[in-house]
């Protein structure tokens, strides 16, 4: 759009543009208005009912006069501005303020309220169109310096009240000339945000199920002949037998050709003369444009777009790709692709293959995304398998439009999806990823393993926003989220067995029972190395029978020292060295049976050459819902003041075993999972692993997600703390930036940054320049002695292998005397820059910093300080606002964390100073966006209280905070 030819003074604003999903999941555009809409204006009031209108103008007004139109249409996008919300061009509702003064009358700024009033067409009434305009016009307003909005509503107009009222803005309500009279205060609130987010999820939620719940499937580029893209996913959606109406799409088609496959055939989806809920587009790029436009002019909802050739062959493909989104989002519809595998739906009342899997997985309770499809092929194969069924599978290639956001809005509340697993090779929006896998994973686990970590740029195809923080941190992020986090889609596979089939682990004990000595004592170190507790594994011996399995597993399971059993198995041996047969089908039946009758603990087979057995384990499959049988949450209790180490029994010596024959023919091992009939919730199946590492890796990560769930439960709070000037910090802040010229910002001097640090409770000792000896004993005398001359040179700082420090200098003559030897050792004064500190009790060193990432927002990182903790990468993130739960644990996460709570026989330091510290810190970047960065290093922590003896703190204008703007679609 161009600014207005008479209003040269103000351009126009571009980034109030947005997409956004509307109440039903169609999408529309809202845009600022401009002088080139007057014929859609008209159009647009002329489709609007008389009721509408009189309850917009409070008068009959049928129609816009001339002056009317130029009023609506010429706006300074400062004082009055005008959104609409269009779709395939054309307006179907619009919003307007116009600022006003403390009398009512037209006003300029510094006058901070507007009158604001809507207008949505009756066939676009209840989809949520005027919630959405009233979020974006309430930004505008705001950006513009306006805080409060006014209205006036007739009271029979309910619709438009619920819509103020609804929004969670603080409000004031009045009855004044027989008008509802409303004002706004639109400054967000915890409520409005609330309310915001719930009306996105719903939205985003529904455009999903829209696209893998169709009344009706068209697939456009069906070739006549069998063979080829089109034709193939017509044929996997009759074999899967879709419930709905299937249309073949060929514009090359013979006019006498009036089916394929069985199905209609048609030219266009013009000729079907029928609504068309999806199209699958598999035609050649350059036929793509024109195969939307034939949809989106006649009602098609989503598209799922197969073609290649777009963002990954380079900058003439993202150019296309971009023009794909605009124009299918511009007539309202929803994109998976392109360059998709399909997608599938297993819901016995749809049974929707739109992809190009021949054979369907079977019905269950796994929700799959993937942006591969060959990953996503691969992860079919692999569940189907191993027995395990899918609820959902969506395959998105570029993933241009729909993404593993939305499909974590859609299964957040899914009630046939039970565990998600998600194959991601780029995050479009880690911060709200973040946000929406820690809701579902409250609910559900959410599985994840990302591609390309070490690769440094997102795969070809791929639009992401650029990020500064290592992947590392964005994992230990998405951790703190709950998400599950697995390297390899071999563990992706395996954790989701697990958590679909069994419930979770109240804790990390576990108990070990097989007929191999050998085997248990790998699961025993197996387990040891994942940070559990087994208990000294029972060995049941090779003559055991499956009778003896159901008693021993009976047995532990009914057991309260453990949480979780492994069973560990070897195939039977007969005299003759010949393994006996129908061992594994018998041992199925025998564990299963057990498990039904005992109470509910997760319960994995390990077995080795036991083809049988892991067939018997896959063989049923249920759909039913589990009644996931959840431990209760553990009462809450405060976090230990050392880290624990797993508590394990020692293991038996091992004693002289037979090995076992392998089976003649035994099939490739792979994990399997069987139901068991009987079971409460009647959804349960015990999975099978080939390996011990990888069954107990799948456990443990059940157990430290359990852990997780039963705080999240409980989840910490931001404590109020003491000694905290906001307005004086802000103030401060606002002096700095204002002297700045650098648009990058600026980084406090160090007594600036002190008394920053300072209004919120954070003290950092002085530190007094020392560039010459006399200057430090001055410095000294000052400060006090015994006293620390350090060098603060770059390439010194925060070095001390390099030998540029000294400490307990307690006369003049030692301190002359450490200034001699260091610049004598390592150089020039100058080039040194020599600083003089007090000395503080001695403790641990630590560092705690804070940054503003583009991409995920404020991160609160610590650990201890040195090079051997920056070299093994040993730091702990939390993202902003932490909690008292947060930093208490961020603390004891760190594999050095022993060192802070008496490591051989050292003396304790003061973790709740080190956490209070952390919680200011926390409190100082959350307040004020402006602080890019905060330093703090290196602060001593001894065992009563800490020092900070050096911070350094930047400053930027503050980034735009996409998290807590108006809901609108990713634009790239």
């Amino acid at each position: 759009m161009r600014t207005p030819s008479d209003q040269p003074e103000h351009v126009y604003p571009d980034h109030w543009e947005a997409d956004v999903v509307l109440r039903d999941g169609g999408t529309a555009r809202i845009r600022p208005i401009t002088t080139d809409d007057a014929e859609r204006l008209v159009s647009f009031y002329e489709q609007v009912s008389d009721e509408s209108k009189y309850y917009r103008f409070f008068a009959p007004y049928p129609r816009l006069s001339a002056k009317d139109v130029h009023r609506f249409t010429h706006h300074d996008y400062v004082d009055r501005v005008g959104l609409a919300a269009t779709i395939g061009g054309e307006f179907i509702a619009t919003v307007r303020y116009d600022r006003i003064n403390a009398q009512g009358l037209p006003a300029s700024a510094p006058a901070d309220e507007a009158e604001v009033a809507f207008l949505v067409q009756d066939a676009h009434q209840g989809r949520g169109v005027a919630s959405a305009l009233l979020e974006h016009i309430a930004a505008v307003a705001r950006e513009r310096g306006i805080r409060r909005f006014a209205a006036e509503v007739l009271p029979a107009n309910n619709k438009m009240i619920k819509v103020f009222t609804d929004a969670g803005y603080t409000q004031k309500r009045s009855f004044e000339d027989g008008a509802v009279r409303l004002h706004l205060d639109l400054e967000p609130t915890d409520r409005s945000l609330a309310v915001q987010r719930a009306r996105e999820q719903r939205a985003e939620a529904r455009s999903v199920q829209r696209l893998l719940a169709p009344g009706s499937v068209a697939v456009i580029g069906a070739g006549r002949a069998p063979g080829g893209v089109g034709r193939t996913v017509l044929r996997n959606l009759l074999d899967a037998g879709y419930t709905g109406r299937t249309y073949a799409v060929n514009r090359a088609l013979p006019e006498t050709t009036t089916t394929l496959d069985g199905v209609p055939a048609f030219r266009s989806v013009a000729d079907i003369g029928e609504p068309v809920d999806l199209a699958v587009v598999a035609v050649p790029a350059e036929r793509v444009p024109e195969a939307v436009a034939d949809c989106g002019e006649h009602g098609v909802q989503g598209l799922v777009v197969l073609t290649a050739g777009y963002a990954e062959q380079g900058a003439e493909g993202r150019a296309r790709q971009r023009e794909l989104v605009r124009q299918a989002r511009s007539y309202g519809m929803r994109i998976i692709g392109p360059n998709a595998f399909g997608i599938i739906n297993t819901a016995p009342d749809v049974r929707l293959n739109a992809s190009l899997a021949p054979h369907p997985p079977a019905r269950g309770r796994i929700g799959l995304f993937t942006q591969s499809g060959a990953i996503g092929i691969a992860l079919l194969s692999g569940l189907h398998r191993r027995g395990a069924g899918l609820s959902s599978f969506i395959s998105a290639g570029n993933r241009a439009d729909v993404s593993g956001n939305d499909l974590l809005q859609h299964w957040y509340d899914d009630p046939e999806t039970d565990v998600v697993l998600l194959y991601l090779e780029s995050i479009g929006n880690p911060r709200k990823f973040t946000r929406l896998a820690r809701r579902t994973a409250a609910v559900k686990p959410v599985v994840v393993v990302k591609g390309g970590r070490h690769s440094g740029s997102a795969p070809p195809g791929h639009a992401v926003p650029a990020t500064r923080i290592p992947h590392t941190t964005v994992s230990a992020l998405l951790r703190q989220a709950g998400v599950i986090r697995v390297d390899t889609v071999t563990e992706l596979v395996d954790a989701g067995l697990l958590l679909a089939g069994q419930p979770l682990p109240a804790g990390p004990r576990v108990a070990i029972l097989g007929n191999s000595e050998s085997l248990g004592l790998l699961t025993y170190d197996a387990c040891l190395t994942e940070g559990l507790r087994p208990r000294r594994p029972r060995d049941l011996t090779t003559a055991a029978t499956p009778q003896d399995f159901r008693t021993a597993l009976t047995e532990a399971l009914r057991d309260d020292t453990c949480d979780a059993v492994v069973v560990t198995a070897i195939p039977w041996v007969g005299e003759n060295g010949v393994t006996e047969s129908g061992d594994g089908e018998v041992l199925a039946e025998a564990l299963r049976a057990a498990f039904a009758e005992a109470p509910a603990k997760p319960v994995l087979v390990v077995h080795v050459e036991m083809g049988a057995l892991a067939d018997a384990l896959a063989a049923a499959t249920s759909t039913a819902p589990a009644a996931r049988r959840d431990p209760a949450p553990a009462p809450r209790t405060p976090p230990p003041p050392v880290p624990e180490l797993p508590a394990a029994e020692t293991p038996p010596a091992p004693a002289a075993e037979t090995p076992p024959t392998p089976a003649v023919g035994a099939q490739e091992p792979t994990a399997r999972a069987a139901s068991v009939p009987g079971a409460p919730g009647g959804g349960y199946r015990i999975p099978a692993y080939p390996a011990a590492e990888r069954a107990v890796r799948a456990l443990a990560q059940a157990v430290r997600y359990g852990q997780w769930r039963r705080q999240a439960a409980e989840p910490g709070r931001v404590p109020e703390l003491a000694g905290i000037d906001e307005a004086g910090a802000a103030a401060q802040i606002e002096r700095a930036l204002a002297h700045d010229v650098d648009e990058r910002g600026v980084t406090l001097a160090p007594d600036a940054a002190r008394e920053l640090l300072g209004r919120y409770g954070i003290a950092v000792r002085r530190t007094l320049p020392a560039p010459t000896p006399d200057d430090a004993v001055r410095a000294a005398a000052g400060l006090g002695y015994p006293v620390a001359l350090k060098t603060t040179a770059p390439h010194l700082r925060h070095r001390p292998d390099l030998g540029g420090v000294r400490l307990d200098l307690a006369t003049e003559e030692q301190l002359r005397a450490a200034y001699a030897e260091l610049t004598e050792t390592l150089g020039k004064p100058e080039e040194l820059q020599p600083v003089v500190q007090a000395m503080v009790p001695r403790g641990v060193d630590t560092v705690v910093r804070a940054a503003i990432d583009p991409a995920v927002g404020a991160v609160l990182s610590f650990g201890l300080a040195g090079a051997p903790s920056e070299l093994l990468g040993d730091t702990a993130h939390r993202l902003l606002p932490a909690t008292d739960r947060d930093v208490a644990e961020q603390i004891r996460s760190i594999r050095t964390a022993p060192l802070l709570f008496g490591w051989r026989g050292s003396a304790p330091v003061d973790t709740p100073a080190l956490e209070e510290l952390l919680l200011r810190v926390s409190r100082l970047v959350d307040d004020h966006p402006e602080i890019v960065t905060v330093g703090l290093e290196p602060v001593v922590v001894a065992p009563r209280g800490l020092a900070v003896l050096g911070a350094t703190v930047r400053l930027a204008p503050p980034p735009a905070r996409t998290d807590v703007g108006p809901r609108r679609l990713p634009s790239y």
